[in-house]
C-alpha cells in the first residue's frame, strides 16, 4: 500500500511538473459538440457530418527531461476531417483560460470548412488560415488571441540545435504570416506539433489508400453495426498482412532468469483465449493493427442474424418491390437499387385491447372526441332543409327598395364537415428496440403501446389511417410489414397484429420513407402526414452507416415534401439532436426524452399537428 501511495504521489507530481496542460481549464469535446456541429454548418460545412473525437498521433519532436521521465509529450490530437466525419480533440487543456480553449475548438471547426487539398502540410494549412481569415473577417481577433498565446508556449528558437531553431523560425513565420511560402529543412527531429492547424497526415489518407475486398451485399462479411460494449477513447490504427501463425517465438538463457514468474501467454497470432476481455485488451492499447484473411474465427461478442427458415418466418406478401436509393457521393439516384420485402405477421391473431391499456385508451378517446366532426347549420345554401331567416329578411328589404336578385340564397342546411386528412405511422422495428428502458419493458414494449392508443385515438374522430413497421437487413431484403392499411377498419384482427411486432433487424430508414410516401401519395385526401417513430439513426449492414445513409434518409424525406406530404419524426434517440435538423429541419421532429412517455405524447402530437 505504501508503494502504491508514493507511486501515485510521485507520479502526479512528476506528470503536473512535466505538462505543459492546464486541468483547471479544460473544455471537453462533450461539452462543445453540439455547438460545433451547428457552427460548422452555419460557416457552411455539409450538414451530415458528425462530430466525433480524434484518434492520438504519436510526436517525434524533442522533449524535456521531465516528459521523459514522466512518460508523456509523445502524443497528441490533431484535428481533422473526412466525407463522414469531423474529428476534433477529446479535450483541449493548452491554455489557462478555459474561453481561449473553447475559442480553439471553435477555430479548428472553421479551418476544417475549407478545403484544401494540394502542397504540403504546411501550405496547406496556411491557405486554410488565410481562406478562413479572409471569407470570415470576424474570427481575426480570436485567431490573433489564440496565436499570441500559442506562440508563447512554443520552444524558444535559441535553446533548439541549429537546424532545429530554424525549423522552429519557419514555423513561427508560416503562423504569423499564412501568405508567405514556407519550405521546411531536414533536423535531427521534427517540430513540435502546431496546435492551430489540422493534422499534418490525416489517418483517413493511408486507409483511402487501400482496397480491401469487400462484398457490401454479402451479410456474412460484413461487420456487425451493432456495439455491444462502447469503447471510451478512439484508437489510432494502421494495416498490415496477416500473421502465417509462425511467428512469436521466443528464445533464451534458462540461467538468465532471476526468479521464477507465471508464463502468461502475450504474444500470439490468431488464438483466442476463453477468459481474456477483448475490449478491455482494447482499451489498454494505443494502436490496433488489423488484417484481413479468408478465413474466419469465433468473435468475443457473437451475433447471428441469419434469417429464420420459411416455415417459422412471417409471411412474404408478394415478390418484392423495386426502389430507388440516393448516392450522395454521386448525387444522383440509384434506380431500383433496394428491394422492399413486403410481410405480414404470422402469428397474428385477434385480440382486445389489453387491460393496461384500456384506462388510459378512454381518457384518450374523450380528449379526441373534441376532433369528431360535428353537424352544424350552414347558412346562404341554394338549397337547404330550412329557410335562413336573416337572408330571407335581407332578401325581402332589397327587393322593397328596388333591388331584385333571383339567386340570393335564403336557405340553411344541417351538413357534417368531415376532416379531410390522412395519415401514415412508419414504426422502426430494427433490432436496438430490443433494449430496455426500465427493468419492466422494452423499447418494442413502449413502440407497442403507442400503436395501441394511436389507432384508438384515431379510430375515434375517422380519420383516415395506416400502420406499417419496417427493418432491413441489406439493400436487398429491408421488411415492411402490414400492420393496417387505409382501406381496413381497425378491429380485433388490427389489435393482433399489433400485438405481434417484434424487433428486427437495422434500419434502411430511407427506403422504407420512399415506399411509404408511394402509399400515402394514393391518398386522395387534401393533407397527407407521414409520421416516423424511430429509436435511432439509419443504418444497415452495408455501407448504409454512417454519412451515407444520412444523406439518403434527408433525400427521401425532400421527395415526400415535393409530393404534398408532411413528414414528421418523433424519437426516443438521446442523440437524435445532432441529426435529425438536418433531415427533418428544425420544426419537424420531436425527442420524447423519457421512452415510457412515448403513446401519451404521441396522440398529443397527432392532436397538435392536426388541429
Amino acid at each position: 500500500m505504501l508503494e502504491e501511495l508514493v507511486g501515485s504521489k510521485w507520479h502526479h507530481f512528476i506528470t503536473q511538473k512535466a505538462g505543459k496542460h492546464y486541468p483547471e481549464a479544460i473544455v471537453y469535446l462533450s461539452d462543445v459538440r453540439h455547438t460545433a456541429g451547428i457552427f460548422f454548418r452555419a460557416l457552411g460545412g455539409e450538414g451530415g457530418l458528425n462530430v466525433e473525437s480524434a484518434t492520438d498521433s504519436e510526436v517525434h519532436a524533442k522533449r524535456t527531461i521531465l516528459q521523459r521521465i514522466a512518460g508523456i509529450g509523445d502524443k497528441t490530437q490533431y484535428a481533422w476531417r473526412d466525407e463522414e466525419t469531423l474529428r476534433l480533440p477529446e479535450s483541449i487543456a493548452l491554455f489557462p483560460n478555459k474561453q481561449l480553449n473553447l475559442d480553439l475548438y471553435l477555430w479548428l471547426t472553421a479551418l476544417s470548412v475549407v478545403e484544401v487539398k494540394k502542397g504540403d502540410w504546411i501550405s496547406r494549412n496556411q491557405l486554410r488560415t488565410a481562406k478562413t481569415l479572409e471569407i470570415w473577417p470576424g474570427l481575426k481577433g480570436r485567431y490573433q488571441l489564440l496565436l499570441k498565446a500559442h506562440l508563447q508556449q512554443r520552444p524558444d528558437p535559441a535553446s533548439l540545435p541549429e537546424r532545429e531553431a530554424k525549423q522552429e523560425k519557419l514555423i513561427r513565420t508560416a503562423l504569423l504570416n499564412p501568405a508567405e511560402k514556407i519550405r521546411l529543412e531536414y533536423a535531427k527531429r521534427p517540430p513540435q506539433p502546431v496546435s492551430l492547424w489540422l493534422h499534418p497526415s490525416p489517418p483517413v489518407e493511408e486507409m483511402n489508400n487501400r482496397n480491401a475486398p469487400e462484398d457490401p451485399d454479402d451479410p456474412e462479411a460484413a461487420d456487425s453495426k451493432e456495439e455491444q460494449k462502447k469503447q471510451q477513447k478512439r484508437k489510432k490504427a494502421n494495416r498490415t498482412e496477416t500473421p502465417e501463425g509462425k511467428d512469436g517465438l521466443m528464445s533464451f538463457r534458462l540461467e538468465s532468469l532471476w526468479s521464477w514468474s507465471e508464463y502468461t501467454k502475450v504474444d500470439r497470432t490468431s488464438t483466442e483465449d476463453d477468459d481474456d476481455d477483448a475490449m478491455q485488451t482494447a482499451e489498454d492499447m494505443d494502436n490496433i493493427t488489423v488484417s484481413q484473411d479468408s478465413e474466419t474465427t469465433a468473435g468475443k461478442i457473437k451475433l447471428d442474424l441469419d434469417l429464420p427458415s420459411s416455415q417459422y418466418d412471417d409471411i412474404v406478401l408478394g415478390a418484392g418491390i423495386a426502389i430507388d436509393e440516393w448516392d450522395y457521393k454521386k448525387q444522383r439516384l440509384q434506380k431500383d437499387h433496394c428491394r422492399i420485402i413486403p410481410m405480414e405477421s404470422k402469428d397474428a391473431e385477434a385480440c382486445e385491447l389489453p387491460q393496461r391499456l384500456k384506462s388510459q385508451a378512454r381518457k384518450i378517446r374523450r380528449q379526441f372526441e373534441i376532433l369528431h366532426p360535428q353537424r352544424h347549420w350552414v347558412s346562404r345554401q341554394s338549397e337547404g332543409t330550412e329557410i335562413d331567416l336573416e337572408s330571407y329578411i335581407n332578401f325581402l328589404a332589397d327587393r322593397k327598395h328596388g333591388h331584385v336578385n333571383s339567386d340570393v340564397p335564403v336557405y340553411r342546411d344541417l351538413q357534417t364537415q368531415s376532416r379531410d386528412l390522412s395519415c401514415l405511422l412508419l414504426a422502426d422495428l430494427s433490432l436496438s428496440t430490443d433494449a430496455h428502458v426500465n427493468n419492466h419493458s422494452r423499447v418494442i414494449d413502449v413502440i407497442r403501446d403507442s400503436l395501441y392508443l394511436f389507432a384508438e385515438a384515431l379510430s375515434v374522430i375517422g380519420d383516415r389511417f395506416a400502420l406499417h413497421g419496417f427493418s432491413s437487413r441489406n439493400r436487398n431484403h429491408v421488411r415492411f410489414y402490414k400492420i393496417k392499411t387505409f382501406s381496413e377498419k381497425y378491429s380485433d384482427e388490427v389489435r393482433g397484429h399489433i400485438d405481434t411486432v417484434r424487433p428486427g433487424y437495422y434500419t434502411r430508414m430511407g427506403t422504407a420513407i420512399r415506399y411509404a410516401s408511394q402509399l400515402l401519395e394514393q391518398e386522395e385526401t387534401s393533407q397527407k402526414l407521414l409520421l416516423i417513430l424511430t429509436d435511432g439513426k439509419p443504418n444497415d449492414l452495408d455501407k448504409y452507416e454512417g454519412r451515407y445513409g444520412i444523406e439518403d434518409t434527408r433525400q427521401a424525406i425532400l421527395e415526400a415534401e415535393q409530393k404534398g406530404l408532411q413528414p414528421f419524426c418523433i424519437t426516443i434517440d438521446e442523440k437524435a439532436e445532432e441529426y435529425l435538423p438536418y433531415l427533418f429541419g428544425k420544426n419537424s421532429y420531436i425527442l420524447v426524452r423519457h421512452a415510457q412517455e412515448l403513446p401519451a405524447k404521441l396522440t398529443q402530437l397527432y392532436m397538435r399537428l392536426t388541429r
